[in-house]
C-alpha cells in the first residue's frame, strides 16, 4: 500500500471536518457573532492587544501550536502500527481538537481576553482557578523545558540550521517595523526571508565555515571541556543560555515587533514545508513498510496512544494559546473559526505526514522493528527517524538528502521556538495572574514574571541527571508533559461544555471528547504515578515525574469534584456571554 493514499483519505476528512462541521459549531452551537467588539480592540494596548490580520493571526496561532510535539508523538506512536496513530491523528483533529481550539479562543474572546484559568473560576469556582492556574504553571513549565531541550539537541546535530535560524529573527523585527510603522502587507517581506532563510539553509548545509558547531568549538566529539563536561553537554549548555535569553527578549517585546512577524513567515515556512513532503509523496509514492498494528508490542497501546499523541490530535497547550495570546489579537469574532479549527486542522496535516514519513522510511518491515524494538527505543528514535524519512521524501522532488535534513531541521527549530516564547509569555501572564490572586504585586511586573519564567525553565532542563546525561531534564518530562497536556485540555472542554449547558445550547459535541479524553488520561496517568513513577511496580521510579505528576492528578482530581456541581446547577450564566 503507497503512503499516498493515506494522505488523500486524511486530507479528505480534514477538509469535510473544517467545511461542514467547524461551519455547524460556529453557527449553532458557538454562535458567532460579527459585531462584537473583541479585546483586541477594547483593551488596545499596541504590547499584547494588538487588532490583526486573520491570515497573521493565523500564522502566529498555528506556529504557536505547531512545535515538535505533533512530529514528535506520531513518530512515537507509530511504534503500535500505522492505522491507530492515523486514525486517531484525523478523527481526534476533527471532532476534539478543532472544538477545543475554537471554542478557548470564543470563550477567552466572550471574557475580556482572559486565560482559561481565570475563566476557570467564572464557571468553577475561585478555588478552581486557582488550581488550574498551578497545573498551567506547571505544564508551561514543562513545555520550556521539553521545547528547549529540543531545540539545543537538534543544533547539535544539525549545526548548518543554526544560521537560517538566527537570520529569521533580525529580518522578522525588520518585517514587524516595516509593516506596523509604515503599513502595507506583510506577505511579500515574508515571503523575501522565507527565501533568505532558505538560501542560507542550502549554502550552509555545503560550507562547513557557515555551520554554527559548538561541540567542535568546545574541542571536537569526546573531548573534556569546562568544568568536566563532555564538549557535546558544554554546547548544550551553551545552547540553553543562547536560548533563554532569547526568550526573555522575544516574551517581553510587544507582540508586532518580533511574534507576529517571525510566526508569519513560520507559517509560509509550514505551508512550503508541508507542500515539499506531501509533493514529494505524490511523486515517488513510498510503500508502507511499517506493520499495520504491532502485536509484538512490549506496551499495550491503550490507553496511551491518546497521549503519547497530544498535538496532532487535542492538545491542552492550544488552549492556553487560544486564550493567552490570539485572543487578544482577534479582529472579528468570526475569523476565530478561521483561526482556532483551521489551525488544529492544520497541526493534524502535519502530524499526518509525520505518520507517513516514518512509515514509509525504512526498506522493508524487519528494519522498522528493529529500529521500533521496544517503547522505549521508539521514543529515542521516533524524530531522528522523522528527519530521515521525511528528507526520504523530499528527495523525491531531487532535493539532496543533507540539504533536505537540513530545511527540515530549520521548520522544527522555527516551530520549537515559536512554541518555546509564546509559551514563556505565557507563564509570565500566569505568574501575573497568581501574583494578583495572593496581592504579590512583584509578581505582576513583566520583567520579574518572565524571569522567574526563564531561570525556573533553565534550571528544570539543565539540572535532572537521566539516561541523557547533563541536562535530561526535557527528556525526562517528556512523558508527564503528554498526560498533563491531554488533562489540560479536558479540563478546558469540561469549562465550554458548563457555558454551553447555562446558555442553553446543545453541548453534546464538546461533552463527548472530553469525557473521551478525560477517562483515557486519567486511566494513563492514575497508572503511571502509582505504578510506574512511584517504584511500586516492576520500575525504578522517577521522583521528578512523581512528584509533577502527583500534584497535577491531585488538583484535577479537585476540580473534576468542584466542577461537577457546576454541570448540574441551573441559572444565568456568571460569565455574561452573549447569547
Amino acid at each position: 500500500m503507497g503512503g499516498i493514499w493515506l494522505a488523500l483519505i486524511g486530507g479528505l476528512v480534514f477538509l469535510l471536518g473544517y467545511k461542514y462541521y467547524s461551519k455547524l459549531i460556529a453557527e449553532r452551537i458557538y454562535r458567532l457573532d460579527p459585531n462584537y467588539v473583541t479585546p483586541a480592540h477594547q483593551y488596545k494596548d499596541g504590547v499584547d492587544f494588538v487588532p490583526t490580520n486573520k491570515f497573521v493571526l493565523w500564522g502566529h496561532h498555528f506556529t504557536s501550536v505547531a512545535g515538535a510535539a505533533p512530529i514528535v508523538g506520531p513518530a512515537i506512536a507509530v511504534y503500535w502500527g500505522w492505522l491507530p496513530a492515523f486514525l486517531w491523528v484525523i478523527l481526534g483533529t476533527v471532532f476534539a481538537a478543532g472544538v477545543h481550539d475554537f471554542g478557548t479562543l470564543v470563550l477567552s474572546v466572550r471574557n475580556k481576553g482572559q486565560s482559561v484559568g481565570t475563566l476557570a473560576s467564572k464557571l468553577i469556582g475561585k478555588r478552581a482557578k486557582v488550581l488550574f492556574l498551578f497545573i498551567i504553571l506547571i505544564l508551561v513549565l514543562m513545555v520550556n523545558a521539553v521545547f528547549a531541550w529540543v531545540i539545543a539537541n537538534l543544533f547539535i546535530t544539525f549545526p548548518a540550521s543554526v544560521l537560517s535560524v538566527f537570520i529569521q529573527i533580525p529580518l522578522a523585527v525588520w518585517i514587524g517595523y516595516r509593516v506596523y510603522k509604515r503599513s502595507g502587507s506583510m506577505l511579500l517581506p515574508s515571503l523575501v526571508a522565507l527565501a533568505v532563510m532558505y538560501l542560507s539553509a542550502v549554502v550552509a548545509s555545503r560550507v562547513e565555515f557557515l555551520q554554527i558547531d559548538f561541540v567542535q568549538y568546545f574541542g571536537g566529539e569526546g573531548a573534556v571541556s569546562l568544568f568536566g563536561l563532555s564538549s557535546t553537554s558544554m554546547a548544550f549548555f551553551a545552547w540553553i543560555i543562547i536560548l533563554m535569553i532569547y526568550v526573555y527578549i522575544a516574551s517581553t517585546l510587544p507582540v508586532w515587533k518580533l511574534l507576529q512577524p517571525r510566526d508569519y513567515i513560520n507559517s509560509h515556512q509550514l505551508v512550503v514545508g508541508l507542500g515539499l513532503l506531501y509533493l514529494g509523496l505524490l511523486f515517488s509514492n513510498p510503500k508502507i513498510t511499517a506493520p499495520m498494528t504491532n502485536s509484538s508490542a512490549d506496551v499495550s497501546w491503550f490507553p496511551l496512544l491518546f497521549i503519547t499523541i497530544a498535538c496532532g490530535a487535542i492538545s491542552g497547550f492550544h488552549g492556553l494559546v487560544s486564550s493567552g495570546t490570539s485572543s487578544k489579537q482577534l479582529n472579528n469574532e468570526t475569523e476565530a473559526r478561521f483561526v482556532g479549527y483551521l489551525g488544529a486542522v492544520g497541526e493534524g496535516a502535519l502530524a499526518l505526514i509525520a505518520i507517513i514519513a516514518c512509515i514509509t522510511f525504512f526498506p522493508n518491515i524487519a528494519e522498522f522493528k528493529a529500529t521500533y524494538s521496544g517503547f522505549a527505543a521508539a521514543s529515542g528514535a521516533g524524530l531522528g527517524v522523522f528527519i530521515k524519512g521525511a528528507g526520504q521524501l523530499a528527495a523525491g522532488l531531487g532535493i539532496p538528502a543533507d540539504i533536505a535534513a537540513t530545511i527540515v531541521s530549520v521548520i522544527i527549530v522555527s516551530f520549537a521556538a515559536t512554541t518555546l516564547d509564546s509559551s514563556v509569555r505565557l507563564m509570565r501572564y500566569i505568574i501575573a495572574e497568581l501574583g494578583e490572586e495572593y496581592n504579590v504585586m512583584p509578581l505582576t511586573k513583566a520583567h520579574v514574571a518572565t524571569t522567574i519564567a526563564v531561570v525556573s525553565s533553565a534550571a528544570l532542563t539543565l539540572l535532572p541527571q537521566g539516561p541523557k546525561g547533563f541536562g535530561s531534564g526535557g527528556y525526562l518530562l517528556w512523558p508527564l508533559f503528554g498526560t498533563s497536556n491531554q488533562l489540560l485540555a479536558g479540563i478546558s472542554l469540561l469549562l465550554i461544555t458548563i457555558w454551553l449547558k447555562r446558555q442553553g445550547r446543545n453541548y453534546i459535541a464538546t461533552l463527548i471528547p472530553m469525557l473521551f479524553l478525560m477517562f483515557m488520561t486519567l486511566w494513563a496517568m492514575i497508572n503511571q504515578v502509582i505504578f510506574e513513577w512511584s517504584g511500586a511496580g516492576n520500575t525504578e521510579g522517577n521522583m521528578l515525574l512523581f512528584i509533577f505528576g502527583s500534584i497535577i492528578l491531585i488538583f484535577t482530581l479537585w476540580i473534576l469534584i468542584t466542577a461537577a456541581s457546576s454541570l448540574s446547577k441551573k441559572g444565568e450564566d456568571p460569565t455574561q456571554f452573549t447569547a
